[in-house]
């Protein structure tokens, strides 16, 4: 697979965990950070764009995807575990001593982790991009799953990923490679909806309409992964939100302090979520990450959108983090 060439796998310890990396370059270090259901692998574009303009492409398979362990418990998946990861990850492959600060870019669930990690220790952090999703600081005054189930309903997939084992078998009636290509392939800008016993609301004797840059190979890649490791890790996330919540609360009305640049698609369906586009578009998102050099929001772009036009995103990246060598 020519995606592949020159890039190098290894597995690292970190935090009581064996972490499955992917890399490829020298100079620069830059932590990519995947999001749901990806891998490493939805970085290919970039590590390899970024690598050849002078950077080291890191991107790991977070704890619960691929080539990384996946601890049994829900509670292990919090915001502090998967942060603790990073920074172990980093302590490794980028010493302070040697690298005390590193770019970072992240997407989707990578993206929050991203915030969090520039939340917690913005002492490691050099300039971060993210994409889709804006930093939302937390509010200990309410709860974010019950809030979004009474803005989007019980079928919102968010609240239908909470009860343990529950999705997991349905997912499991239709296939698990058919849900997660399902997944990859949802490009509408309209929240995602899982109702019972009509998941995804396609025929299931219908291929699933993989969009034009996830190529079959593409595809048999991520359902391959997931095949083999499930999805509870990858979900164990979403049922957090809340307790990441409550942990959050000692950094409430806290600001990102490090150099941001963030990007989505007009058509991602965070952006169309209650209250987002009025945050990203007045004022909102730039008093809680004050250092916000530009909230860039690309016509005609869905969520996935560094697979979705990777060239400009290798360049918005390259041109943004040059500012900073």
């Amino acid at each position: 697979m020519k995606s592949m060439e020159g890039i190098q796998h290894k597995t690292v310890s970190v935090n009581g965990i064996n972490m499955h990396i992917a890399e490829k370059g020298e100079g620069p270090l830059i932590l990519f950070i995947h999001g749901f259901p990806e891998l490493w692998y939805t970085w290919r574009h970039q590590i390899n764009g970024l690598s050849a303009l002078g950077y080291r492409a890191l991107a790991p398979d977070l704890r619960g995807y691929g080539g990384t362990d996946a601890p049994d418990c829900v509670a292990d998946y919090t915001c502090f575990h998967v942060v603790g990861d990073l920074i172990a990850l980093l302590d490794t492959e980028a010493p302070p001593d040697k690298e005390d600060k590193v770019f970072v870019v992240g997407h989707d669930w990578g993206a929050i982790i991203a915030w969090f990690l520039c939340l917690f220790r913005p002492d490691r952090v050099k300039a971060l991009f993210n994409l889709s999703a804006p930093f939302i600081p937390c509010d200990p005054r309410f709860k974010p799953v019950e809030t979004l189930e009474v803005l989007l309903g019980k079928d919102y997939y968010i609240v239908r990923f909470q009860e343990p084992g529950e999705i997991e078998a349905e997912f499991a009636e239709i296939s698990l490679r058919r849900a997660v290509l399902e997944l990859l392939s949802y490009r509408i800008p309209d929240p995602l909806y899982l109702p019972k016993g009509n998941l995804f609301g396609h025929p299931l004797d219908c291929p699933v309409n993989l969009p034009p840059w996830l190529s079959d190979q593409d595809a048999d890649y991520y359902a391959n992964q997931f095949q083999e490791t499930g999805i509870t890790g990858a979900l164990n996330y979403y049922r957090n939100i809340d307790t990441d919540w409550e942990l959050l609360a000692p950094w409430w009305k806290s600001q990102i302090q490090v150099p941001v640049k963030f990007a989505m698609g007009d058509h991602d369906l965070v952006y169309t979520m209650p209250g987002v586009k009025d945050y990203i578009h007045n004022g909102g998102f730039k008093r809680n990450v004050p250092f916000l050099e530009e909230a860039l929001v690309i016509n005609g772009v869905s969520h996935w959108i560094n697979e979705e036009i990777p060239d400009q995103i290798n360049q918005l990246l390259f041109d943004f983090f040059s500012k900073f060598n």
